[in-house]
């Protein structure tokens, strides 16, 4: 029985989905994806499984197409072998209990011509992220970093071709037996560097003004109710104060607070919130997510350095229906658990974070192992 007195162990009906707790795993690279062709595995299904206590999981993110990979060793979601992967860790996740969601990603500019085959990233406008590295698979097995290549501005017809395809991704999705699917709109990302004015330097209908700058979200988030068939397993995570990997507003409250309504006018499930959780980040303020909270009809899901403590609060204020805890699920895969007990949690090894096997994967001891292992 859920604890009433708690409320991040309270049911929440996310449209016909239900979820026993207002727990999100939210999505993180791991970049352990089988090689060759960046296919989900046994591996990557373990890991997930494990961490099915969370109300709701949402995949790393999973690229769409080709040229939407920006990193080494990650998934995807475009050919019939990744989709088969795929299948593998919804099938235990559900399993085990869990629900999960696709995460569906398009990196943009921030790739390099050695992932892309040669081919130049592409992006709202030839600008180049300055500044920005990503990885590629070094000889050692070890990911090495690289400035991020120069892209080249999409045409309005190629435009149109992702937007295609980010609706195939979302049926793949489905096809895989995931229970919906979430876009990275964040970030620094594809769509992000339409969302932007600081990255957008577009003069036709997909640049320029707020409205034309918010096409392509809109324009994608109706492909992927599409793609789905249900409007409500669509979810859209956003980053309006990340400056991550050189993207800038120049009035992001009221950009975001325009993208919230058109979400909610097309009738997504979510919105996911991603706040700035490096030292020193800009704090978003209350009352702008009490804004996004009058604007945007579905659920609002927060994750950035939230603690048990910090997420029952905003639970309790009601600007948030669901919290996400990223770095701390990666070592503890019983973090639900933990969390209700007020258990300690085991820290995590940056050095396994991207890249490599079990270990700093699947070997993270639950509070039961720990005890048996202190016991023995």
């Amino acid at each position: 029985m859920p604890d009433i007195q708690d409320p991040l162990f309270q049911p929440y009906s996310l449209g016909s989905l239900e979820l026993p707790n207002r727990i999100v795993m939210p999505p993180m690279t791991r970049s352990r994806a089988s090689q060759p062709g960046d296919v989900p595995n046994d591996l990557m299904a373990e890991y997930y499984a494990q961490r099915a206590g969370a109300g709701l999981i949402i995949s790393e993110g999973t690229w769409i197409s080709p040229l939407g990979k920006g990193y080494a060793w990650t998934p995807g979601i475009h050919t019939p072998m990744q989709v088969a992967g795929w299948r593998k860790v919804t099938k235990a996740i559900h399993a085990a209990g869990g629900r999960i969601f696709a995460q569906l990603w398009h990196v943009g500019r921030l790739s390099h011509i050695s992932l892309l085959d040669g081919q130049a990233p592409v992006s709202s406008t030839a600008l180049q992220a300055g500044g920005v590295n990503v990885f590629i698979a070094e000889s050692d097995g070890k990911p090495g970093f690289v400035q991020a290549s120069k892209p080249r501005a999409l045409k309005v017809e190629e435009i149109h071709a992702i937007i295609d395809e980010f609706r195939q991704a979302a049926r793949n999705a489905m096809a895989a037996g995931f229970d919906g699917v979430e876009l990275h709109a964040a970030n620094g990302y594809l769509v992000n560097q339409f969302i932007d004015s600081g990255a957008n330097g577009r003069s036709d209908e997909y640049g320029g003004s707020l409205e034309n700058r918010l096409r392509f979200l809109g324009e994608v988030a109706q492909a992927l109710a599409e793609g789905t068939g249900d409007k409500g397993r669509v979810g859209i995570r956003l980053a309006p104060l990340t400056t991550l990997n050189g993207c800038f507003d120049d009035d992001p409250e009221t950009t975001y607070i325009a993208a919230a309504k058109l979400l909610g006018d097309i009738g997504v499930g979510y919105i996911h919130i991603a706040e700035a959780d490096w030292d020193d980040a800009p704090d978003m303020p209350v009352g702008f997510k009490q804004r996004l909270r009058e604007v945007f009809p579905g659920a609002m899901i927060y994750a950035g350095h939230y603690n048990a403590e910090r997420a029952r609060t905003a639970l309790r204020e009601g600007w948030a229906d669901l919290i996400g805890f990223g770095r701390p699920f990666v070592a503890n895969p019983d973090l639900p658990e933990r969390l209700r007990t007020g258990a300690s949690l085991n820290p995590h090894d940056r050095d396994s974070l991207f890249g490599g096997g079990e270990r700093g994967l699947t070997d993270y001891p639950t509070l039961a192992q720990s005890a048996e292992n202190l016991e023995a």
